[in-house]
């Protein structure tokens, strides 16, 4: 299933990951603790990141008591697929190779890096060029 789906600011996604991340439902201060260090952020700001992404059809509250908890209905693969092609498209005209010499411009992949990469690779090359009957290269 194709998803259209915007890609979200970047405070709407960083709590969405911790959400995606937690894989259960989770309150306000839960999310808070997991915000990147160093961000002193308001609860009436987190709430109202929360109610967006609620309108958005990304989560949705469940009141226990006093507290709400908040779960992802929106799975985290589909919409990452989703936005990164969008990336690959519009900021680097569908060039796998462009967009990761952007990524590793003078930095160094690990060996282990450079080998899910290959294997990647080599899988992308099998589907474009399937084995031809009795072909045994």
């Amino acid at each position: 299933m194709v998803m259209n789906v915007r890609r979200l600011p970047e405070a709407e996604q960083e709590l969405m990951m911790i959400i995606w991340e937690a894989k259960r439902p989770v309150t306000r201060i839960e999310i808070e603790e997991k915000m990147c260090s160093g961000k002193n952020v308001m609860p009436s700001t987190v709430l109202t990141l929360l109610s967006r992404l609620e309108e958005r059809g990304f989560l949705v509250k469940e009141k226990r008591g006093k507290i709400n908890y908040y779960t992802a209905i929106r799975e985290k693969e589909p919409y990452l697929q989703e936005t990164g092609k969008k990336v690959l498209k519009n900021l680097f005209g569908n060039s796998l190779s462009l967009f990761a010499a952007a990524l590793y411009s003078g930095e160094r992949l690990s060996d282990t890096e450079i080998d899910k990469l290959q294997n990647f690779l080599d899988e992308q090359r099998s589907v474009n060029r399937p084995e031809e009957p009795g072909d045994k290269s």
